[in-house]
């Protein structure tokens, strides 16, 4: 593990962009000849940016998104080009005690309107659908299933992107309507490959990958991955170890805020949020790290 945070990094202010967007978490510019995605530490949760960061929370993102990209090229291309800091614009290379652990350089793609998630146990919205007796994309579950059960097969529950609130879940066939045909079924295909993928690689290392996110661009109408790529913040893993179907394990990703945010009586989920007190910053922390150790054998 790392000997200490290093400075939190909240936001960036980058020149020689064409563009700047800011995301929940990163920001993101457009240069002449590529993307450069600086992923800060700012974490959210219930779709509010929270004031308080968790130091090293986007070198974890940055590097474990590497890793995978890494690991999954075999099975389909992806926008990155490196983030090595003397690759960046010449523009950014100031501020590389800034971006350096925490930034990719990437191609870029035309977006695809659709996120990917892949499930392989029944948690978060589905298992709330379950609950409520109600179908989830398209998928009618049988009776008897308990939260956090091994689904018999790993299911494709795309959602759609919103630029505010909460992404929508929707059918196979809506997902059709929004990226044709040709790419929906390749999208889908190629996610529940990769899902099983990393679901491999995590077990041997005492991980379960219970669901994730997948992005995916055209470059040259080619199917690329972009975006992050399983990382804690768009897969939730869980401790094998401490996997029972009927209960929630522990997981290694922002639900430790969330629970905290849960039990306070003065917060209505409505911005700003509240400051994070220093043992929920410090635990999340922990987890962040130790999962990126773990998946990686990387260390920030």
């Amino acid at each position: 593990m790392a000997s200490g945070p290093t400075k939190v990094v909240m936001s960036t202010d980058l020149p020689g962009a064409i563009s700047r967007r800011q995301g929940k978490v990163r920001d993101i510019y457009e240069y002449e000849d590529g993307l450069l995605i600086v992923a800060t530490d700012r974490i959210s949760a219930f779709d509010v940016v929270m004031p308080t960061g968790i130091p090293d929370k986007g070198r974890v993102l940055t590097q474990v998104s590497s890793f995978w990209f890494d690991k999954t090229e075999h099975i389909v291309p992806n926008h990155l080009i490196s983030t090595d800091v003397a690759d960046f614009p010449e523009a950014v290379q100031p501020y590389a005690d800034i971006l350096e652990g925490r930034s990719m350089w990437c191609h870029k793609a035309e977006v695809l309107p659709v996120e990917c998630v892949v499930r392989g146990y029944l948690a978060g919205s589905a298992w709330k659908a379950y609950q409520n007796g109600e179908p989830f994309c398209g998928y009618v579950f049988p009776d008897g299933l308990r939260e956090a059960d091994r689904l018999e097969r790993p299911l494709f529950t795309p959602t759609t992107k919103a630029e505010e609130g909460h992404d929508i879940p929707i059918t196979m066939e809506q997902c059709i309507e929004l990226c044709c045909d040709r790419h929906a079924m390749a999208m889908e295909y190629t996610s529940k490959e990769l899902y099983e993928y990393a679901w491999l690689h995590a077990s041997k290392q005492g991980l379960l990958l219970a669901d994730t996110k997948f992005e995916f661009g055209l470059i040259d109408d080619e199917l690329v991955l972009i975006d992050e790529l399983l990382t804690p913040d768009s897969s939730r893993y869980w401790e094998a170890s401490q996997w029972r179907p009927g209960y929630q394990p522990q997981g290694f990703d922002k639900q430790y805020v969330r629970n905290w945010l849960e039990e306070l009586d003065d917060w209505d989920k409505t911005p700003p949020g509240p400051d994070l007190p220093g043992h929920v910053v410090s635990k999340t922390r922990d987890l962040y790290l130790q999962l990126m150790e773990r998946l990686t054998g990387r260390q920030v």
